[in-house]
């Protein structure tokens, strides 16, 4: 799970990180008509953490959906139940708006 955290971390980097690169000319032209340093931080930092957040939610979704399906498929081998982990689950919510 360490490993997989980690590589999650990095990606939403790399991805923020391109995101910026790529966008120094609009960057620019926004500082031009009258954006400060701290307005454009803030700008790239929420946009981060909206499409984190965005990305952990529907991991969240996703999965407990085929969990659900896994869980009713296997109905027959006695698995009767889903059980999600909801306290990880928020916590890997938050985690991902914190490295976003």
């Amino acid at each position: 799970l360490g490993v997989a955290m980690l590589i999650a971390v990095l990606g939403i980097v790399n991805t923020l990180a391109l995101s910026v690169l790529e966008r120094t000319r609009e960057m620019g032209t926004l500082r031009a008509i009258g954006l400060s340093r701290g307005q454009t931080m803030r700008m790239i930092m929420t946009e981060s953490v909206v499409i984190s957040l965005f990305g952990a939610v529907l991991g969240v979704v996703v999965g407990g959906a085929l969990g659900l399906a896994v869980a009713r498929g296997m109905e027959d081998q006695g698995v009767s139940q889903l059980s999600l982990p909801w306290g990880q689950m928020l916590a890997y919510v938050v985690g991902a708006a914190v490295v976003g």
